[in-house]
């Protein structure tokens, strides 16, 4: 088939490109999806990349059949790997432990079980994730990495990893950050009406997870952090401000008057700066591993995670 040959030379010589969706091929090289399926099937055969070797000429019907048995295994591989924490019951709701954006699956090893550990030493109640649990690094505006798992096992790993969180933390607010919205994002800017999207708890199965855009508990606002720093926002609203967003800061900050004191608290993150979502900031300043804890809409404090003791 004309096109086969030199998409196939091409993917053989960028097999990064190989992970990527047949539809997003095909927009990329302007062909037909039927020569992507071909051009792919004939780069990994002679470059052995595949599980199993595909003989040069096999039914559309036995590769559909091929690629669905590759995705059911790829599934069971993203089970829990280690034995999670049980979750904290009880505690004081108006003590909250707030987690860092963990933009999942690409979060730090031993994040969670640090922050569940902190939870119980504080004696939470409440739990706010801060927004970004999950990265959406395939669906991102900006460039993303040609080695990179494609949309499907992206997902599907992040939901793998978010149930992890869900299991440990089964009741939370979340409050919805800006990879968090990226199919709402996407959708839009598509033309697509925002109703054929799902719900952020029906796609990540976290029944008792509250998805907001904010959320005022004890007289503070807990919000993502997108227009700007929790000190800003503090002064501007004069409401204390709890916000995530900013990775490479973490700080209390209070401001007091004659008749209030309110503070800004910048939480900061979970998430490994290893990871290839992440290596546009590399030659930033690296992420703080924190968590935050609010006691009585008054008492702040961050709290920074010891990586050489939880990484192990």
């Amino acid at each position: 088939m004309k096109g086969v040959s030199k998409v196939a030379t091409f993917l053989r010589n960028n097999p990064g490109y190989l992970k990527w969706g047949k539809q997003k091929l095909a927009e990329k090289f302007n062909v037909d999806v039927d020569i992507i399926i071909k051009a792919k099937r004939e780069a990994a055969f002679e470059e052995n990349t595949l599980d199993v070797v595909l003989p040069h000429e096999i039914s559309e019907r036995e590769w559909e059949e091929f690629q669905a048995f590759k995705l059911a295994k790829d599934r069971r591989s993203l089970k829990p790997s280690r034995k999670l924490p049980k979750p904290y019951e009880g505690g004081d709701p108006h003590k909250v432990l707030v987690i860092g954006d963990i933009h999942e699956p690409f979060s730090r090893k031993g994040y969670l079980e640090f922050c569940r550990w902190v939870q119980e030493e504080k004696n939470c109640g409440t739990v706010v994730f801060i927004g970004d649990i999950i990265d959406n690094h395939y669906s991102s505006y900006h460039e993303t990495e040609t080695n990179a798992m494609g949309a499907d096992d992206e997902l599907e790993a992040a939901i793998a990893k978010v149930q992890e969180w869900h299991k440990v933390f089964p009741v939370a607010y979340v409050t919805i950050g800006n990879h968090d919205r990226m199919a709402f994002r996407k959708a839009k800017s598509s033309g697509v009406s925002s109703k054929w999207v799902r719900d952020y708890d029906e796609v990540l199965g976290t029944p008792n997870w509250s998805f907001v855009e904010e959320v005022e508990i004890d007289g503070v606002n807990y919000n993502h952090g997108e227009g700007g720093t929790a000190r800003t926002k503090m002064k501007n609203e004069l409401q204390s401000q709890v916000q995530g967003h900013i990775h490479t800061q973490a700080y209390v900050e209070y401001s007091t008057g004659k008749h209030y004191i309110i503070f800004g608290m910048q939480v900061g993150c979970g998430v490994d700066d290893s990871a290839y979502a992440m290596a546009y900031g590399k030659n930033f300043k690296k992420s703080t591993i924190s968590c935050g804890v609010v006691e009585n809409g008054r008492d702040a404090q961050v709290i920074p995670m010891d990586l050489e003791l939880w990484q192990h």
